[in-house]
Order: C-alpha cells, then structure tokens, then sequence
C-alpha cells in the first residue's frame, strides 16, 4: 500500500483520460425541515442555498482533473440554460477539455434533489430519452476519435441516458482498440456482449444479477459471476463492486480472483462513488499501473467518496491517506489546503480553523481540537513553523522540528489537514483559506483572535473554547529543564 502512495500517485498528474457517455447537471437545493405541511402529510423545506455540480460521465471527468489528470469529456447537452450552465462548470476546471454535442431535440438532463440538513427529501429528473439522430451520433464519434490522440485511456459513463447506444458503443471500442487505449465501462445495459472488446466493466452486485442471475454476495459469488460474464462477452476483465464487502477482479485467461476487502468507513451518501471508481481505474491505467494496483487504488477512493455528501471528488491527499500509509496526505501547503477547503465548502460543509505551536502534544491540545472538531464537519490546522514558534516562545524553542509536530497533529482523528505557516500569526492563511469558524482558546477575548475580523466579515464567526485546567507545554518544559 505505501508504494502505491508514492508511486501511483504521484504519477495520476500525468495521466489523460477521455470520458464519453451522459453528461448530467446535478443540482442540490438545501434547507432545514422543522414542520410538516398543513396541506399534506410531508415535511416543509425551508430553503437556504442551491448549488450544482457535473453528473454522471461529467462527475467522472470532474473526479480525474481533482486527481491532476486531463480530462476529455464528450457527450450531449440540449440548446438550454442548462447546458450553459454546464458550460460555465466545465470552465472552471483548467485541465477539462470538454466537447458537447448539442443536441436540440432533447433538454440537458438535470437531476434536482432537496435536501433537509444530509437527509435526501426528494430527487426531481428532467429528461427526455430517445435514439440520437444520426449526424448527432457522427457528431460524437468525431469528437471522440479526435480526444483519442491525446488521451491514455477511454472511459465509456452509461447512465442509460441515450448516448452510448449499441452502434455508438461498438463504434467507439474499436477505435479506442486501434489507437491501443484501454477502455473502462461503467455498465447500465441489460446484456454485456453489448461492450465486448472493452477492457474492463465494472458493475455492481445488482446489475451483475441482471447479467447472470448470481447475487455476487460472497467472494465465491462473485467469482462465478465474473467467470460468467468472461463466458458470455469478449471482455478482458470483470469488476464487481460490492459496497461494503469490497471488489472482486477477475482477468480472463483463469488466473486467481483478487479480492479486495472495503476500508471501515462511516457512509454518508453512495452518490457519485460508482464515478469515483472508474475515474481512479482509468487515470491509473493511463499511469501505465497494473490493472490489481489501479483496483487497489480505486477501492479506497469509494471509501473516500462515500464519507462525502452528494457528488463529490476525491483528492490525492485524502487518497494517500486512506491507503494506510502515514498521514502526511494530511500535511499540505497553502495552496493545496485552499483547494481542498473549497472542496469541502462547495459539498455544503462546514470547515474550522485553529492555529498554533502545539509543541510537545499533550492533554489540553487534545481536549481543545476534540472540541474543535465536534462543531465543524473539517478541521484545518495552522502550524507555526520552527522560525516562527521560536520567536513566539524563546530559546530552546521548539522542542520538537515542525515536520514531527506536523506529523503528529495530522495522526489525531480530530484533525483534517495541518499546514504549516512561517508568519509570526496566521491572518494570511487565514484569508488563504476563508474558514467558516475561527477557533481560540477563552485565554483571548474575541477581539484578540488573529483573523476574527476577517472571518467574521466574510460572513463565518470566531469561538473561544473552554480551555483543561493545568496543562501547558511551558510549564512541562521548565520541570524538564529543572529535572536536567
């Protein structure tokens, strides 16, 4: 696992993928429930903000440019504000290529969900599904050859939404097969043979039941339910994906299945985590990974993706981490850290800050992160780096090197990212970052708080946190010093 951290990693930024299939805007409208209606017996909404996203094959091509990858997104959009809308997300992301096919017979699919608080109330879908016409279907295909020159793998995004028919599929396998570039499925047919010549499908337990009538619950299951597709279709690889009992890989010429087991995590919302698989297998491919270390490194990312509300990426920090390494993917610089609390701000989270030396870790630091981290949903560390703590507390100060404290800090569950600043007080990376709560100790009184203005100003709130009695990381270095 940890080469898989260093290496794989490390080298997704290299990659380039192409992403062809049904482009959907996910829109989530939010609010509180504290009623039901008077009219009917269902709760009243209270609304408190929307916000949208790239669904379906463009949530996969979202979840490779958070990877570093470029990405190459073909699809179709009807002539509506939804497609410009759509066009207006795809432009935020520098390393997006996309190529939308208009088409003026259909509207852009828009799937609407409400939420009160996580809880989904109601899921609205706006769409119309019929067979492309056939200059919309020569329309894609050219686009998608055209991607194909610059891409290291194909990913083909089947939502059932009309743009991977059989023609179209077949079409687009052999050129991917001519131009020598794996091709990853993520299936909505009822048949396989529909996609023979890809390289891999990756379906889950239900479709695999579609396909074969074996339920792939247990690893003998799944198993037989691989070698039956392999029987079937002329297909290189089957994965099963098995929710919380993991993946299952079967590669045709009979070698050993490879199971892999699901991290422990709490699930927040399976929204998006099929995208985040094919995503994470196709951008390792294009890394030239072997096909076991690409399933390894995608079967953490769904463990990533399903902690997170709504369609959501996975970055290669929070990557590196949940592959079991240290947690150094927790210890970021500025910019990175920016882009990741936009990340966790844009899913609807709330993100807390709190800074300081944290110098020889002891009781008190916990007790007040613990605090910390209870009100937020993530917590940013700042740290001041060895310069600035000496400053701050003297001679012989610190104690410890800021990349130890950094590392410890970043192993506490509390925390969620730690970023070490070199500024006598934080006011720059506070502004950097734009936290919704700024956390203190009552040891300060709230107009003291480095960067409570700001915070304050930007619509978020300081917090002074009770702080545990007797516990001071001077106080223990000086009975040190007085026991030496």
């Amino acid at each position: 696992m940890a080469e898989l951290s260093s290496t794989v990693i490390d080298r997704l930024a290299q990659a380039s993928v192409l992403v062809i299939g049904d482009v959907l805007l996910d829109r989530f409208v939010e609010g509180k429930v504290s009623r039901v209606s008077p009219e009917a017996p269902v709760p009243v909404l209270k609304y408190g903000a929307a916000r949208a996203r790239l669904g379906g094959a463009g949530n996969v091509a979202a979840n490779l440019v958070a990877y570093g990858c470029g990405a190459a997104l073909v699809g179709l959009t009807g002539d509506d504000e939804a497609a410009r809308e759509l066009g207006a997300l795809c432009a935020e992301h520098p390393r997006l290529a996309p190529r939308l096919v208009k088409d003026r017979s259909r509207p852009t699919t828009v799937k609407t969900r409400y939420l009160g608080g996580w809880h989904q109330l109601l899921r609205v879908d706006a769409e119309e599904i019929h067979p492309m016409a056939s200059d919309v279907a020569a329309a894609i295909l050219d686009a998608a050859r055209q991607s194909m020159t610059t891409s290291g793998a194909v990913v083909l995004s089947d939502y059932g939404k009309g743009v991977l028919d059989a023609t179209t599929i077949a079409a687009l396998i052999a050129a991917a097969r001519e131009a020598g570039l794996p091709v990853i499925v993520d299936p909505k047919k009822a048949t396989t043979d529909i996609f023979n010549g890809a390289s891999l499908i990756t379906p889950n337990v239900e479709e695999m039941a579609q396909f074969t009538g074996i339920r792939a619950e247990s690893d003998e299951a799944a198993e037989a339910a691989c070698r039956r597709v392999l029987e079937i279709s002329v297909i290189d690889a089957v994965l099963v994906t098995r929710g919380e009992a993991g993946m299952t890989l079967v590669e045709r010429g009979g070698g050993e299945p490879l199971h892999v087991r699901a991290a422990t995590h709490r699930v927040f919302d399976v929204t998006g985590a099929g995208d985040t698989v094919v995503a994470t297998l196709s951008a390792a491919l294009a890394a030239d990974a072997s096909l076991a270390d690409a399933v390894r490194l995608a079967n953490a990312a769904a463990g990533v993706a399903v902690t997170k509300p709504g369609t959501a990426v996975v970055y290669p920090a929070e990557l590196s981490q949940a592959l079991g390494g240290d947690q150094n993917g927790r210890v970021v610089d500025a910019a990175d850290a920016a882009r990741q609390v936009a990340g966790w701000k844009d899913q609807g989270l709330r993100v807390g800050f709190t800074n300081g030396c944290f110098d020889l870790l002891h009781r008190g630091h916990l007790y007040s992160l613990e605090q910390a981290a209870r009100r937020v949903d993530r917590l940013v560390v700042g740290l001041n780096s060895d310069a600035s703590a000496a400053k701050l507390k003297g001679p012989g100060r610190p104690v410890q090197d800021e990349a130890t404290r950094a590392a410890v800090i970043a192993a506490l569950r509390s925390v969620d990212l730690v970023v070490v600043f070199g500024e006598d007080r934080p006011e720059a990376l506070i502004e950097t970052l734009v936290p919704d709560v700024l956390f203190k100790g009552t040891d300060y009184r709230e107009d003291e708080v480095a960067g409570g203005a700001f915070v304050k100003a930007n619509g978020g709130r300081v917090e002074l946190l009770p702080l545990l009695p007797g516990h001071s990381t001077s106080a223990t270095v000086e009975r040190l010093r007085g026991e030496e």
